[in-house]
């Protein structure tokens, strides 16, 4: 168990470490597998991401022992990998690459700065170390993925998983709560979009007159993930942004301004910053057109008679929903998913802050009164919210919590299907250790002769 943990620890850190490199002036095999090679500096310099994060390491040996099972792992994954002739594209490793870039600059504001900082290398050198990381697992996964394809669970094999498991050693499932909505979407004047139009087309025209593209947006603009950083969005790949935005963004020439352009967001105006090759970095003024007080007044007393008609004639919460509401999720019962593990259950730190706040007020079977939120496009609405189920802190348990068990004894049941195939794949595949490196406990496990 120790060691399964340290592996996936170390999964982790690898996409969160430094990066920093061995200091060793002296570089040897310590490894073969079929064709692949293990280099000393390799584990070296694994190890020290390992290290970087997780400091006050107990055992040296024990953990540079799973670093460099990790690694032999990896190598018999690429072995098999080019016997089956499984390629793993470079598009699709630059994909992946940017996905976690991108990811970690939402962390810190957009400022690559940061991260070049953190990891003693510019954001080149990152990307560049990252891939051949980032390749291997890929391969992982697609081997991984293959062995464990068809692999299915059935109830006895859960309750046995569940029975097997001591009481105290269970963990505490957090409260869970699933609900739904009705949401009314007060509409938005043409006044109100002509005058909006008309203030994108005067920043523009500011801008060309010398302002700079950024402080407006930091003053103007309605989006807030991009607005306190002048607008700037990063590098983007298509098929990251709008179509309408993308059809725009990448036609644009380095520091022209874009006419206005109309997504689901809102209303924008797109300033090209740098093209790097199939990716560009631009920056964005983004307007919202809002409904006016009247029409909001309006959307408050529709679904107040709308809660009135559905407690008086006692309607399905389901039925409602797709009788009164505007939100897309009414032909699917009205109910909101979590994004998070695609289900309808969500934990406290899954709900957004002012609707757990209401959520947190009823009971199960009662309706909210109509209270504003804003709707995944970033457009304000009103909407009534129904608590149909509020699960309490508990130990887990077979009735309530099965899906849950369901999933943990299937994960368990694949490793122990991976690892089966990793001994048998050992015995077949051509492996050699340097002697210097043979004391780790798991070449007694893998069986690997002298």
């Amino acid at each position: 168990m120790k060691r399964t943990f340290l592996f996936i620890v170390l999964i982790i850190s690898i996409f969160q470490a430094t990066f920093l490199q061995a200091q060793s002036t002296v570089d040897e095999i310590i490894a073969i597998v079929g064709k692949e090679i293990i280099m000393k500096s390799d584990l070296e310099r694994e190890y020290s991401n390992f290290a970087a994060q997780n400091t006050g390491i107990d055992d040296v040996k024990e953990a540079k022992c799973n670093v460099f099972e990790h690694l032999l792992r990896q190598k018999l994954y690429q072995h098999q990998a080019e016997m089956d002739s499984i390629v793993i594209s470079d598009q699709e490793v630059d994909s992946r690459v940017s996905y976690q870039i991108n990811y970690w600059l939402s962390q810190v504001g957009g400022n690559t700065k940061i991260i070049e900082d953190a990891y003693h290398k510019t954001m080149d050198e990152i990307k560049k170390d990252m891939r051949e990381i980032i390749r291997s697992q890929m391969i992982a996964e697609r081997i991984q993925q293959g062995i464990t394809d068809n692999i299915t669970i059935t109830p006895s094999e859960v309750k046995r998983f569940f029975d097997r498991i001591p009481y105290d050693s269970l963990p505490t499932v957090e409260p869970a709560y699933e609900y739904g909505h009705i949401v009314k979407m007060p509409p938005v004047s043409e006044d109100e979009v002509a005058n909006i139009k008309a203030r994108l087309m005067e920043y523009r025209e500011r801008v060309l007159r010398g302002e700079k593209f950024s402080m407006l947006a930091r003053l103007y603009s309605d989006d807030p993930g991009s607005a306190s950083k002048g607008g700037e969005l990063g590098f983007m790949e298509r098929g990251m942004l709008y179509p309408e935005f993308e059809a725009v963004a990448f036609n644009l020439k380095s520091g022209e301004i874009s006419q206005v352009v109309q997504t689901k967001a809102g209303y924008h105006i797109i300033q090209m910053i740098e093209r790097r090759g199939d990716k560009v970095n631009v920056a964005h003024i983004l307007l919202q057109p809002k409904p006016s007080a009247d029409e909001q007044v309006k959307a408050i007393e529709y679904l107040d008679s709308v809660r009135q008609a559905i407690l008086n004639e006692k309607m399905d919460f389901s039925k409602a929903a797709l009788q009164f509401s505007d939100d897309m999720n009414k032909n699917s019962g009205g109910w909101c998913v979590n994004s998070y593990n695609n289900s309808y259950k969500f934990e406290k730190n899954a709900i957004e802050p002012s609707t757990f706040a209401t959520i947190s007020k009823l009971i199960p079977g009662e309706y909210s009164q109509p209270v504003a939120f804003v709707n995944e496009d970033g457009k304000m609405a009103y909407r009534l919210i129904y608590l149909k189920t509020k699960v309490a802190a508990h130990k887990p348990n077979m009735k309530e919590d099965y899906d849950l068990i369901k999933g943990a004894a299937l994960e368990e049941k694949k490793q122990d299907i991976i690892e089966k195939w990793i001994l048998n794949k050992v015995k077949v595949t051509n492996i050699k250790i340097n002697e210097n490196y043979r004391d780790c406990p798991f070449i007694k496990l893998w069986d690997i002769p002298e």
